[in-house]
């Protein structure tokens, strides 16, 4: 019956057409009915959604929610403590600190302190003058066979390729990061003629494709590293191990993505898919991982080379550890980023359910790092939703050294979490390569908003750092902060994550929150070893 309703009055607006043939602006009023029928028409023959086909044109309805969704929500339902993965206020602190906007807050906290995992940083009845404290510190990076140290920040640009962030956004970036004083990371798609346009430091991270210095066979090639290593731009080198979007999971550049000018930066055929592997070809265990670490830093003239990674087993990471030992060998830095996911487009499961959450992770390396005695030797580097100045604060106090923001960045550029990353629609003009929606994107002004960010909030987390009655961020540690565990119980964070001795986790007897995994792990595999836990204490079957 509503079928047969239909079609008689799409029978109806046929005739009023055939009338519209005497009477041309009878035919204009007719067109969007008209159109609405043709619609209604598709819908009703085709066998795809049955919505559309119960329900001919009005079925659409759906997925125009659909779409605005996510824009209703954020512009008029959303609270300021609401919105995921970055909430309003972080959102908003971000804009107004790269605007130079006013960033007080009136009225109090909108914060829910009672709430568990609440944390906060203790101020001193002995707080500094921040006048008298230098608001732009900095950390130096390179050890004892590093020729070239390098003075890092404590708030750089995290790892995001050319391909993913379009030549706009690269380029207002690495403005910023000459501008600021800062580091920008060029992420895994290598080095672009835009991230050298105007001179900003650059970290240059490799991944399991060797984008930028690879061989026709898709291996790492010294000659095409040693190259690049030299540029003046490129102060660093990142060996990506890793990422918290989609740890553990290769990508794939598809063939409509991979053009000419692409596939020229990155060492590729044009106009195939590219895919990069789960796990590095140049090297297959602990040692050889440390191996591969000192070929870069011969072959880019001693320059710091680090490692970026997402905690996934324990005691893979102490594998490693236990190769600087036996090698004597170590990187100059470790990043370490949170598996809550990042920038990169990833699987749902992966973002949501696969590996360690930054805040763990962070104290987990560090305290490895003490207990193998290697933390003097090592700058750790988080990396993983860092927006505030606290959240800078909070990371060094749970070991960092300095921190690397990729959302933050993005969203100092202007990105309005709209949550299209992944499409190429982009509305900003930053992850898209739609020439079109690219030219909304002003380099000059986009880069100065950036460098205020970035100085804005170091300069919060130096102010904090001298209310805590500290005169350098550097100073911060895990006793420096309170957690509420539940609403009548609260803890330093040193009770909840308590450092290690120096150098316990070299003899026995070893820590008990850690000895399965150092009993677990060796230096000559990524593998664990085999663990018989029938045995008292989970003790290798070999031993």
């Amino acid at each position: 019956m509503r079928r047969f309703f239909y079609l008689i009055h799409l029978l109806v607006f046929l005739v009023l057409i055939a009338l519209a043939a005497k009477w041309s602006w009878v035919g204009w009023l007719l067109l969007v009915p008209l159109a609405t029928f043709g619609l209604g028409l598709l819908d009703l023959l085709q066998k795809e959604h049955s919505i559309r086909r119960n329900f001919p044109f009005f079925g659409r309805g759906r997925w125009l929610m659909e779409g605005l969704r996510p824009f209703a929500r954020q512009y008029f339902v959303e609270s300021d403590m609401d919105g995921r993965p970055i909430n309003r206020m972080f959102r908003s602190i971000v804009y107004q600190r790269a605007k130079g906007a006013m960033d007080s807050n009136p009225y109090g906290t909108k914060v829910d302190v009672y709430r568990a995992g609440y944390e906060w940083i203790a101020h001193s009845m002995d707080a500094k003058n921040i006048k008298d404290i230098n608001t732009s510190p900095t950390v130096t990076i390179g050890g004892s066979d590093c020729q070239q140290p390098y003075e890092a920040a404590l708030l750089n640009i995290s790892g995001m390729s050319f391909g993913a962030l379009s030549d706009h956004a690269v380029k207002a970036l690495n403005k910023a990061a000459r501008l600021g004083g800062f580091y920008h990371n060029t992420g895994e798609g290598s080095i672009s003629d835009y991230h050298l346009e105007y001179g900003g430091d650059l970290v240059w991270q490799i991944g399991t494709g060797y984008f930028g210095c690879r061989d026709q066979n898709g291996q790492f090639s010294p000659d095409a590293f040693a190259e690049k290593a030299a540029y003046d731009s490129v102060r660093m080198i990142e060996i990506k191990l890793s990422q918290g979007a989609k740890p553990g999971h290769g990508g794939i550049l598809p063939a409509g993505k991979n053009s000419e000018e692409i596939a020229r930066i990155r060492l590729v055929e044009p106009h195939t898919d590219v895919i990069s592997p789960s796990t590095h070809s140049a090297f297959s265990t602990p040692i050889e991982m440390m191996q591969f670490i000192q070929k870069l830093r011969e072959l880019s003239k001693g320059k710091p080379v680090g490692i970026k990674l997402c905690i996934g087993r324990r005691s893979e990471f102490i594998a490693l550890c236990k190769a600087m030992r036996e090698t004597h060998i170590h990187p100059d830095f470790i990043t370490v980023d949170g598996g809550e996911g990042g920038t990169g487009a990833a699987p749902l499961e992966y973002s949501n359910s696969v590996g360690m959450p930054l805040h763990d992770s962070i104290a987990f390396v560090e305290d490895c790092l003490i207990g193998f005695d290697l933390r003097d030797k090592i700058k750790i580097i988080a990396s993983g939703k860092i927006l505030t100045g606290f959240h800078l604060v909070r990371a060094l106090a749970l070991g960092a050294d300095l921190c690397n923001s990729a959302r933050g960045m993005m969203l100092a550029l202007g990105c309005v979490h709209s949550l299209i990353c992944n499409t190429n629609r982009c509305p900003t003009g930053i992850t898209t390569q739609d020439r079109q929606l690219i030219a909304g994107l002003d380099v000059e002004d986009k880069a100065e908003r950036v460098a205020r960010y970035q100085k804005e909030t170091v300069h919060s987390a130096v102010d904090i750092t001298s209310s805590s009655g500290l005169k350098s961020p550097n100073k911060l540690k895990r006793y420096h902060l309170y957690r509420r565990v539940d609403h009548a119980c609260v803890e330093r964070l040193d009770a909840l994550l308590p450092y290690p001795k120096p150098s316990s986790f070299l003899d026995a007897p070893l820590p008990d929150k850690y000895q399965q995994d150092i009993l677990e792990a060796s230096p000559d595999s990524f593998m664990a070893r085999h663990m018989d836990l029938d045995q008292p204490g989970g003790a290798p079957a070999s031993t």
